[in-house]
């Protein structure tokens, strides 16, 4: 089979970094994009003939289109894309400034919705491709402290859902990948809080602490999962949605089981409100 081109955002470290090595590992075509590009000299190096590296701000709409008309232009086409770039935000609601969450969203969802936006005339005109988005545990249920980040994510998933409709009989496929707690640096360089305020302190203070407490700790290979990602894209059907690892299948189950108990108990009050 021919090799697959890759188009992967957010790519100097974590999953991104390790996902674009696995693509390579299996004589595939990367384009690996960061804000720096200088930090992807060692992927470069490694496999000069099949890596470009570009500089991407996923919130400047013109350069995500510049990234996408260079991949295209060096490789001829875009198989994968693997929407990675993201970054965490943590505090109350109340604590968060105006700046912050709009920022957190443009990254997360609009740079999102950006880059698979310019990506997509591409894979129609093929026939074909596989759209890849980096979820979490937390676009499913939320949590202390997450409040800002899980509402970005809750967004990836409904966006992701409904374009997996819309582009099914393009030739398209999407999958929504939502790790639990993974052994990046998510929990550290990555994470972004609020300015604490006395009256959160209670309940966010301890949360801050476990949360910090984790930072190396998690439980989940990242290096693992991408090679299930890499996999994916040889898959005829590959999933809709992809939980990873054992910290997120429990919390989804949990989550679901007690949305059906939630959903059977308010029956009374809001099922029988149709016309007669």
């Amino acid at each position: 089979m021919a090799p697959k081109v890759w188009f992967v955002t957010g790519t100097s470290t974590g999953f991104g970094r390790l996902i674009a090595q696995e693509a390579l590992a299996v004589g595939d075509l990367v384009v690996a994009t960061a804000r720096d590009p200088r930090s992807l000299d060692d992927l470069v190096a490694a496999a000069p003939d099949r890596v470009r590296a570009l500089a991407l701000d996923v919130t400047d709409g013109a350069a995500v289109t510049e990234a996408v008309a260079e991949a295209v232009d060096a490789f001829g086409r875009v198989d994968v894309l693997v929407n990675n770039a993201g970054y965490g935000l943590r505090g109350a609601v109340e604590e968060l400034t105006d700046e912050q969450l709009r920022r957190v969203f443009d990254t997360n969802v609009f740079g999102l919705l950006a880059v698979t936006r310019a990506v997509l005339p591409t894979m129609r005109a093929q026939g074909s491709g596989l759209i890849v988005q980096m979820s979490s545990v937390g676009g499913v249920t939320s949590r202390l402290g997450s409040t800002a980040y899980a509402g970005t994510k809750f967004a990836v998933e409904g966006l992701s859902e409904g374009l997996a409709t819309e582009v099914a009989h393009l030739g398209i496929k999407v999958v929504i990948c939502e790790p639990g707690p993974f052994r990046t640096d998510f929990a550290g360089r990555s994470i972004q809080w609020s300015e604490p305020m006395d009256a959160y302190a209670a309940v966010l203070g301890p949360e801050r602490a476990r949360f910090a407490a984790e930072d190396g700790r998690q439980p989940g290979d990242p290096l693992a999962a991408a090679k299930v990602i890499v996999g994916l894209a040889s898959m005829a059907d590959p999933p809709l949605r992809l939980p990873m690892g054992h910290a997120a299948f429990r919390r989804i189950r949990e989550h679901l089981t007690t949305r059906l108990h939630e959903l059977d108990a308010v029956a009374p009050l809001g099922l029988d409100l149709d016309y007669a």
